[in-house]
Parts: structure tokens; C-alpha cells; sequence
């Protein structure tokens, strides 16, 4: 680990045609969790994998939340700030060009790849997005042209409410993204259907 502000996993890219990955695990995850995942998704890609920094009964997480659902707009919006700071940094250190960098997250770590979108656009290319939900609504949207987001979500999810993907969605093309939304009948567990929306999203790039 450097000196940068989270900690962290890197894997070097073999194959430079490939884009570099932002892997952000979900509540109680790590550093490690998405790694296979990424290599899977995208063989030869570089992979940047932080820890979130916020602790819930010892469960790492990317932002605090209230309850379950119930966040405060403030504490997301400067957990956001802070990681989007990070992965310049380490975009710089490593050589990665943030305008190629894709996210992929799952449940938090999806929400907080959104708001990476949402409110520091210039730190992702794209995002591959597994069950997130809306955690925030700016009041001014960036301009997201150009950029590619895949909605991953389970229709029996327990956690998501069904109306969140197709909001966030909504909310993510007036921006101007192109926002591919993909629902299964899963709950908030991964399942192999994901994994193919995700391949055929990353075999899909420009």
C-alpha cells in the first residue's frame, strides 16, 4: 500500500486494449472481494480495487447510512468527493486514464459508483452498476455524454426498491449517458444472468 488514502489492491493490465477497472465491493466487502470478478469480466484489464473507509459494527462500507435505505445527502456527497480525489491520485501513480476507467460495483459500491457519476463525472468512463438503488439526487445533472452504464438489478430484490434501477436510469440518460437496464428475477445476490449482461456490456465497447 502507498501513501494513498485508501487502502487498496492493484493488479497490472496485460492487455492494454482493455479498459482499466474500479472494483468497489458491497457493504462488508474488501479490497479483494471483486478481483475475480473483474478478471472474468474483463481478462487483461487493470484492476483498482479500494477498501471503503467507513466501518458499519466492523462491515466496511463506502458511506455511512441511517438505516437501511436512508442515507444522508451530505455524508454521500463528501465520501464521494473523498474517493474521487483517491482514484485521480491513483490513476496518476498507476498510469491509468480515468476517461477509459469503468466502474464496477455491486449494491454499495454501485450507489457510490453512481454518485461518482453524478457529481465528479470526470473521475469514470463507464459504469457496470449491480443492484444499486438511488442514494442521491442532485439538483443539477452533469453532462454524461459519452459515457456507458449498465443497471444490473433483481426484481425480487429485498433491499432495492423495484421503482429505484428505472429511476436511476431515468435520471442517469438525462444526463445524457446511454444506460442499458437489465432486471432479473434474482433477489440482491449475483447471479449468472448478471454476469452476462456484464460480459456483453464490456464486449459491447466503442
Amino acid at each position: 500500500m502507498s501513501a494513498l488514502s485508501y487502502h487498496h489492491r492493484f493488479e497490472p493490465g496485460t492487455d492494454p486494449s482493455t479498459p482499466p477497472l474500479l472494483l468497489l465491493h458491497g457493504t462488508g466487502g474488501d479490497e479483494h472481494d471483486l478481483i475475480p470478478l473483474g478478471q472474468k469480466l474483463s481478462p487483461g484489464s487493470a484492476l483498482l480495487s479500494p477498501r471503503g473507509d467507513v466501518s458499519e459494527h466492523g462491515a466496511w462500507r463506502f458511506f455511512a447510512r441511517l438505516a437501511e435505505g436512508v442515507f444522508d445527502p451530505a455524508e454521500v456527497t463528501r465520501r464521494t468527493h473523498a474517493l474521487a480525489d483517491f482514484i485521480a491520485a491513483a490513476a496518476e501513480q498507476y498510469g491509468l486514464e480515468p476517461g477509459r476507467l469503468t466502474a464496477v460495483g455491486f449494491s454499495n459500491g454501485a450507489n457510490i459508483a453512481a454518485t461518482l457519476l453524478l457529481l465528479r463525472p470526470e473521475s469514470l468512463g463507464a459504469a457496470v452498476l449491480l443492484r444499486p438503488m438511488v442514494v442521491l439526487e442532485p439538483k443539477q445533472l452533469p453532462d454524461l455524454k459519452g459515457r456507458r452504464v449498465l443497471i444490473s438489478s433483481g426484481n425480487f430484490d429485498p433491499i432495492v426498491p423495484n421503482d429505484h434501477p428505472v429511476r436511476l436510469a431515468e435520471m442517469l440518460r438525462r444526463a445524457g449517458a446511454g444506460v442499458t437496464l437489465h432486471p432479473h428475477a434474482a433477489g440482491h445476490g449475483l447471479v449468472p444472468a448478471d454476469m452476462s449482461a456484464a460480459r456483453g456490456f464490456f464486449q459491447a465497447r466503442p
